[in-house]
């Protein structure tokens, strides 16, 4: 069976999720659209699985998100569909509700955050809204596990008993009249592309243009469709969209009035709006996210984070030196000790070391956003980015991009304009992503004092937001003329992040750090071994000087000597970039024997500085730019953004290179 997982932003959709499907979970892209979603197997229940469908506010065609619901709901067979809502926001969470109610398919509607309706002395008649509404109506609490059992045991029940919606018909007078003249004009036509003719009707008088296009009526039927449409306007005195939300929000008053019992405010909304006066503060709301992330990349990078990978790394040093005794002990070929030892363990030990960092860098983002604070975040930023042609949404993908530039990028797609989403893109890259720890990591440790560790490495974080901006700024004096769309959002109550859901996100970076070292990470090892170990004639080389790698680096190298860095092994380290930014330190690291620290015979001061600014600013990954190509549909704005960001970096590192060889 499949459960389809529905529900407005911010109602717990996620915690849900979680705690249906544990690990048993994956990601995907939903059919014939490139806009990602997560599915998995029920615990216990190994027969029924679960899609979570991005959330939405209604099933009109006007964003990314509500298109691939609504196109997932009608064209995929679902078995039942669990309307997860915000009990202490009932009444908006309902419209959604009366919608997917139209669709008539198995329904089942679970009650989130009763907790926070019982401790802030609120109630709903759970009986007496399942009645009211025609559908089971489960109560909640998905942060606490609570119910969650109940409402896949009554999902499975309302599935396999094929028990439909029993109310549908919530409409009266002129919208009464006008929802069920449309639905028998367009009844064969709704039967035959298997739409409910109610739900088709009412998309029709909201004047929803991909149904109309799928209906395929004739002139005559759009005239009277029109001619219905025109009377119940005039008979209500409101226009089409806002007739039908006044019968939907009338239906949920009386459901409303008889079910729901508030003796008051939440006090989770009264305590967000004292909070939200001090962290959305018109003037201090910016600094106060600044001191946030800073306090965040001190911890990061300066006191845990800092601690821990220096323990892992003495870890797999020690594993790697048992390796090379046991090689040695048992006598193996001289070129494959070399590529075990110096090759691959160099290689993949050298990136793993890093995980402890990128662990904790991602347990404080994931509190960040499961405790509400992201959001204001985002509607904070809105009047800064509006200045650059964005709005407040494309915060989200770039805060993502601090964590992978993949995913970032396939965030934009739910970005509601064209202009948007290409500037969105094209800037997300310069958020630097955790791939370039390692490479920050080792050369700040390398070239400057601990004490101005985490402080070069906030200014290298903001150093890349300062470059988007101003890359931001010509493009919307060039390429991208025109505003951006405007920005709604609902900013959620301020609730203490679980710990449950923090952790699987922490888990799901971990593995795919771990996946890229052991696969990405491995492949670039072994043929960098093998470029730097042999010469053209395939012959063993004594030096790697003189080895195929060598040529290639020799070749490349002068392109970056005003740089400050003409070493071959420096040029080759960017090549091997490409494929992922953690290759930099790994390729370095095997081209130096193994000795992490020798790479700093390499760079002067200045170089460094500028070694750090090229990499910090080019071209994201193979995957990054792949993900362009998919996602913007072309080739050209992928090459684009490679072979422009590259150009930019160079330029940016020459001037940080030849001013600091000014003045210091």
């Amino acid at each position: 069976m499949i459960f389809a997982l529905g529900g407005n932003q911010n109602c717990g959709k996620t915690t849900l999720f979680n705690q249906l499907t544990g690990s048993n979970q994956h990601v995907g892209n939903f059919p014939g659209v490139t806009v990602e979603g997560k599915s998995g197997t029920v615990k216990g229940h190994p027969d029924v699985k679960v899609v979570d469908l991005p959330g939405i506010y209604s099933l009109s065609p006007y964003t990314a998100e509500e298109i691939v619901t609504r196109d997932f709901l009608l064209n995929e067979k679902i078995d039942c569909i669990i309307n997860i809502t915000d009990a202490t926001n009932i009444e908006r969470n309902l419209y959604l509700s009366l919608q997917l109610m139209e669709l008539d398919i198995p329904m089942v509607i679970a009650l989130n955050m009763m907790d926070e309706m019982r401790v802030n002395g609120n109630t709903i008649k759970i009986n007496q809204m399942s009645q009211d509404l025609g559908v089971p109506v489960v109560p909640l609490a998905a942060v606490k596990n609570e119910g969650v059992d109940e409402l896949i045991e009554t999902a499975i029940h309302v599935a396999q008993a094929r028990q439909k919606p029993a109310v549908k018909d919530f409409c009266s007078g002129a919208v009464h009249r006008a929802i069920h003249s449309v639905a028998h004009l367009v009844e064969d036509h709704a039967d035959r592309i298997n739409v409910p003719p109610r739900f088709a009707a009412t998309k029709l008088i909201e004047g929803d243009e991909p149904m109309m296009n799928s209906l395929r009526l004739s002139d005559n039927e759009k005239d009277m469709l029109e001619h219905i449409v025109t009377e119940m306007e005039a008979e209500t005195g409101t226009d089409r969209e806002a007739a039908l939300a006044d019968m939907r929000y009338d239906f949920i008053e009386r459901v409303c009035e008889k079910s729901v019992i508030k003796n008051g405010e939440s006090k989770a909304h009264a305590r967000s709006v004292k909070i939200d006066s001090v962290l959305t503060h018109r003037i201090w709301a910016i600094p106060i996210f600044i001191g946030i992330m800073g306090i965040i990349f001190w911890i990061t990078f300066g006191v845990f984070g800092a601690f821990l990978s220096d323990g892992f790394s003495m870890l797999i040093d020690e594993v790697i030196a048992l390796i090379d005794r046991g090689l040695e002990s048992y006598g193996i070929n001289p070129v494959v000790h070399n590529l075990v030892v110096n090759g691959v363990c160099a290689g993949v030990g050298s990136v793993l070391s890093f995980l402890p960092t990128i662990v904790v860098l991602f347990f404080f983002l994931s509190m960040l956003e499961d405790s509400g604070y992201m959001a204001r975040v985002a509607f904070v930023m809105d009047k800064a980015l509006r200045k650059i042609g964005l709005s407040g949404r494309s915060f989200v993908p770039m805060i993502i991009g601090f964590g992978c530039s993949v995913p970032a990028i396939m965030a934009s797609r739910t970005l509601p304009s064209d202009r948007d989403r290409k500037m969105t893109i094209m800037l997300t890259p310069f958020m630097s992503c955790s791939a370039k720890l390692p490479i920050y990591t080792i050369f700040v440790s390398l070239f400057f004092a601990p004490a101005l560790k985490p402080v070069v490495m906030i200014a290298l974080y903001v150093f890349g937001m300062i470059m988007g901006v101003v890359v931001g700024l010509i493009l919307k004096k060039t390429v991208f003329h025109g505003e951006p769309v405007p920005f709604v959002m609902e900013l959620p109550n301020y609730r203490m992040p679980g710990l449950k859901s923090v952790g699987m996100l922490i888990w799901d970076k971990a593995k795919d750090f771990i996946t890229k070292a052991f696969t990405v990470i491995f492949a670039a090892s072994v043929i960098i071994w093998f470029l730097q170990t042999f010469d053209t004639r395939l012959n063993v080389v004594d030096s790697s000087a003189d080895s195929m790698l060598a040529l290639i680096g020799q070749f490349i190298s002068p392109i970056f000597k005003p740089l400050g860095f003409s070493d071959w092994r420096a040029a080759t380290a960017l090549i091997t970039g490409f494929s992922a930014k953690e290759a930099v330190i790994s390729t370095l690291t095997v081209l130096v024997g193994g000795d992490a620290a020798a790479i700093g015979s390499m760079f002067t001061g200045n170089a460094a500085v500028a070694f750090l600014v090229f990499t910090l600013l080019y071209t994201p990954c193979v995957a990054a730019i792949a993900a362009v190509r998919r996602e913007l549909k072309s080739g050209k704005w992928a090459l684009i953004i490679a072979f422009g960001q590259t150009t930019f970096a160079w330029v940016v590192a020459f001037i940080v290179y030849q001013l600091m060889s000014l003045f210091i």
